[in-house]
């Protein structure tokens, strides 16, 4: 006896074979993207070709972790993510926080740790969404499974925007400061993180308002990372 073929297979059956497919395929293509990832720079993400696009340019200059300043990823703790090193991936208690925050009105703000941040800013693209937000927190359990911290923070401080047109903490550091990020005092890595959630909107020469605040904020806060061993996770 013939095996019925796929076409005369019930519709359901079809299409919950395409289903099933896709989600085979798109399991493995993330995993093996995440993979090459680990070992190759990202080339060039969604948000850098947006500013391409609208001309604003494209500079980068890729710096590893271990010749990058401490301060700079101490900085990026103190400002983005306090419990970068012993959450996994996700903070429970800055989501919740966040969400009573904007339930209040005003300004929206987000609870994203620097792993949700880089798994956005290296596979995706900006903006919100259930769609965009569930392949994020896909993206961040497979890098925090694969990459592990030291990769995460590597990556993030190398393809997060520092500027128009600028990406990664070294790039920034030059354009700002007119030396690499294998030195930086904390005011300079301060700077630099103060600029990271509105990377358009802020300047690290000669700050202004919130954004000197800020960035004095950070400066002080990262003796206490260091003193504390917020940043343990990358030594």
């Amino acid at each position: 006896m013939k095996a019925r073929s796929s076409k005369t297979r019930p519709l359901p059956y079809r299409i919950g074979w395409w289903i099933g497919r896709g989600i085979v395929f798109f399991v493995t293509g993330s995993v093996l993207w995440v993979l090459i990832y680990k070992f190759v720079p990202p080339p060039i993400t969604a948000t850098m070709i947006g500013d391409v696009v609208a001309g604003r340019g494209l500079t980068k200059d890729w710096m590893s972790l271990s010749e990058m300043d401490p301060n700079m990823a101490r900085a990026a703790i103190a400002g983005e993510d306090g419990k970068f090193c012993s959450h996994g991936g996700f903070d429970r208690d800055a989501i919740e926080d966040a969400m009573k925050r904007n339930a209040k009105g005003g300004r929206i703000r987000g609870g994203s740790t620097i792993s949700q941040q880089t798994a956005k800013n290296a596979f995706l693209w900006q903006g919100g969404g259930y769609f965009r937000k569930g392949l994020e927190a896909w993206f961040t359990v497979l890098i925090e499974a694969i990459w592990g911290k030291k990769r995460i923070m590597e990556v993030y401080l190398n393809v997060a925007e520092t500027g128009i047109g600028t990406y990664g903490a070294n790039a920034g550091a030059m354009r700002y400061f007119r030396h690499d990020a294998s030195r930086l005092t904390p005011e300079e890595a301060a700077r630099i993180a103060a600029v990271l959630p509105l990377p358009k909107k802020r300047e690290a020469i000669d700050p202004s308002g919130f954004t000197r605040r800020h960035g004095n904020r950070l400066a002080r806060w990262i003796g206490v990372v260091r003193r504390d061993g917020l940043d343990s996770c990358l030594k």
